[in-house]
């Protein structure tokens, strides 16, 4: 349930179909069917919001947490709301406020809300990149999705979409389906370049070709490694690495989308 599940399909994808007769090798065979990728983050770059917030207050409406869980969270958002500090720290918050919270709740309360939230939400995206989505769908890219809200949710709200693989953060359940409060593989997960490497190698793909979208700094990494990275509504610190990198850059307010080509 909780595990990060690889899929294991590159030394087999020719089926035993190399006959004598075709000379190409295993490793030439592997080059033709490798499919380009294209890795997202979710979180205010697909999702119009945060999967980790929506979630959480969802929580607390169902009273699997407790209402004072909002006041770990109600200043740092208020304060973010007006402008007068940032959505990092807002964010940080509610992480807090989950992790202090999730500890002793059943796994199957968790996915009936996680359920719920997905199903009357998901279709709150960006129409720059649903669209994008869509065109990278149509050329058989491979659909990546890295997040640090719960796996769970991730993978959820990533089948509405049609991708191929997500990950997200690994909550640890006990043998009677309850939340430790520990997080697993969290160096992993932290580290989103490793798992698009990791991606990559496992799943017979090839970042020729390849795309990567970011919203924040922490998606630098992974969009280093991709041939044509987006910058989607970043923040200035992407903002300014994106102008010194000469990286392309894409706006989306109410309905207009601003383009900024890379140079």
């Amino acid at each position: 349930m909780f595990s990060v599940n690889e899929a294991n399909n590159v030394t087999d994808i020719s089926y035993g179909l190399i006959s004598e007769a075709n000379l190409l090798t295993r490793s030439q065979t592997r080059k033709i069917i490798m499919k380009k990728v294209a890795i997202f983050d979710i979180d205010g770059t697909i999702f119009r919001s945060s999967l980790l917030i929506e979630i959480t207050e969802e929580l607390i409406k169902e009273g699997i947490f407790p209402e004072k869980a909002r006041d770990v969270y109600n200043k740092a958002h208020g304060e973010w709301s007006d402008r007068k500090d940032s959505y990092d720290k807002y964010i940080g918050a509610v992480i807090e406020a989950f992790m202090k919270n999730i500890k002793g709740v059943l796994y199957s309360d968790f996915e009936k809300v996680v359920k719920k939230v997905i199903d009357s939400r998901h279709q709150r995206v960006y129409r720059y990149t649903r669209g994008l989505i869509k065109d990278l769908k149509k050329k058989k890219y491979f659909l990546l999705a890295i997040s640090h809200s719960p796996t769970t949710v991730v993978q959820e709200f990533c089948k509405k979409w049609g991708f191929n693989k997500a990950y997200g953060r690994i909550h640890e359940t006990d043998k009677s389906g309850k939340f430790t409060g520990k997080i697993l593989h969290e160096d992993l997960i932290s580290d989103k370049a490793k798992i698009l490497k990791r991606a990559v190698e496992r799943n017979g793909l090839t970042l020729k070709g390849s795309v990567g979208v970011g919203d924040s700094e922490s998606d630098i990494p992974f969009l280093k490694l991709v041939e044509r990275p987006i910058c989607f509504n970043p923040n200035s610190k992407l903002y300014k690495h994106a102008k010194s990198a000469k990286w392309e850059i894409v706006v989306e307010r109410k309905d207009v989308i601003y383009f900024f080509p890379a140079k």
